[in-house]
């Protein structure tokens, strides 16, 4: 099969992004429950699709934490489905007004949201960022031109299929979702330099990807990057709340970029916690630094490298710290900007935490893995952005609008 060129897909989107601005809303949200539902009634296809790509990744023996991110499941398809119809409950920021006021000389001015337009993704692995950036895109008054990885071509080639059919029922152009079936290193480089029709790139991905971008791309972008994120526990921490939170931030869906990678404890509580939670976490390769091996026999040691690392796996970094001035250097030198998160109960910590910590979102007493859109309720988010131009944390439907200046006058002209 012959792929249809990238500038032609590029050209249908925009035309599709004119018309995708000015759907109303209950349009929006009858193609948004529309594909809810084909993708519930389609499961088997989906599936189907999803289990050749599997395989094939499998026989190219990609790495277990990635082919957990490839793999869909029922559960998975209703999740999605559930994401969609989630969406379809959020109020549209489009037509919000975001500010207004007279100026002396009569003038009305009003600061409006109005989409961004032709929203692109490029995004690895997993299939449910499909329907998942189509939906948000679709309720924000976006058209969506995704390209995903070659690993799940199939799965996303048979999503964007159901999505396309739903929108075209509920009477929106079908090119409002474009999945680009060319999965060439060569496409994905002319899928970035489609200026003139992409108004902003998401990036998805690993350390290659965001490097292929900051290489290539000459369209804008937001940078959606490695969530390499720590949890610090503090002196004053209760234990037991430090065991059940750096369990559930690491082995609960390790490939994840909110699942935690590093754990930075306090001296003062560290031979009590360090030897509890490896043993509570016997699948969890750690390592660490001289003193944290000390307190855990067979811990690996780690390099400076490892403290920087997102592992997207069943390994996890150790420090130990001697106070929170060592914590925040620590965490600050080695961040990605993702999320990190602080386990005390000093407030005063949590307050210089929270505020000395460079990051997208910081927490305190509670698993990273809440940063996430749908958990902040955003519905399904498009990305979690590490940058602070122009969206920072999860993406939801606010994050893919801009603003628009509306200007009334009565016959003003400038002096």
């Amino acid at each position: 099969m012959t792929s249809t060129p990238i500038p032609e897909l590029a050209a249908r989107s925009k035309v599709a992004s004119r018309a995708m601005a000015n759907a109303s809303t209950a349009v929006k949200n009858e193609a948004l429950l529309a594909a809810a539902d084909l993708l519930e009634v389609r499961s088997g296809e989906l599936l189907t699709a999803n289990a050749q790509d599997v395989s094939s990744a499998e026989a190219n023996g990609i790495a277990p934490g990635l082919i957990d991110r490839l793999r869909l499941s029922p559960e998975r398809v209703t999740a999605m489905a559930d994401g969609l119809r989630q969406v379809a409950t959020l109020a549209d920021p489009v037509g919000e007004v975001m500010s207004r006021w007279v100026r002396p000389n009569g003038l009305r001015i009003t600061q409006v949201r109005v989409p961004l337009g032709v929203v692109a993704i490029i995004y690895e692995s997993r299939p449910n960022v499909t329907s998942d950036a189509a939906g948000l895109c679709l309720k924000s008054g976006n058209a969506a031109f995704l390209r995903g990885s070659g690993s799940a071509i199939n799965s996303n080639l048979a999503i964007g299929e159901v999505l396309r059919e739903a929108v075209t029922k509920a009477g929106l152009p079908t090119d409002a979702v474009i999945v680009v079936d060319d999965v060439s290193r060569e496409a994905a480089t002319e899928f970035m330099r489609q200026r003139g029709f992409i108004d902003v790139l998401i990036p998805r991905g690993g350390h290659s990807l965001i490097q292929s971008i900051l290489d290539n791309a000459t369209v804008p972008f937001v940078i959606d990057g490695d969530g390499n994120c720590h949890i610090y526990v503090d002196e004053s921490a209760d234990l037991d709340m430090a065991r059940s939170i750096v369990l559930n931030a690491k082995t609960q869906r390790p490939s994840v970029c909110n699942a935690a990678e590093s754990l930075v404890v306090h001296s003062a509580i560290a031979s009590d916690l360090l030897p509890e939670l490896a043993g509570a976490m016997p699948q969890v390769e750690l390592v660490g630094d001289a003193r944290a091996r000390s307190l855990v026999p067979g811990m690996g040691e780690a390099s400076e490298s490892d403290y920087a690392t997102e592992f997207l796996d069943l390994k996890m970094s150790v420090k130990v710290v001697d106070d929170l001035d060592d914590a925040i250097a620590h965490v600050n030198a080695n961040s990605s900007g993702h999320s990190e998160a602080i386990i005390t109960s000093d407030h005063a910590a949590a307050g210089r935490f929270t505020q000395e910590v460079d990051a997208a979102a910081v927490l305190v007493n509670a698993s990273t893995r809440f940063v996430d859109g749908e958990e902040f309720g955003f519905g399904a988010e498009i990305g979690i952005s590490t940058q602070k131009l122009h969206a920072r944390g999860p993406m939801g439907l606010r994050q893919l609008t801009t603003g628009k200046y509306v200007v009334e006058g009565s016959g003003q002209v400038r002096n």
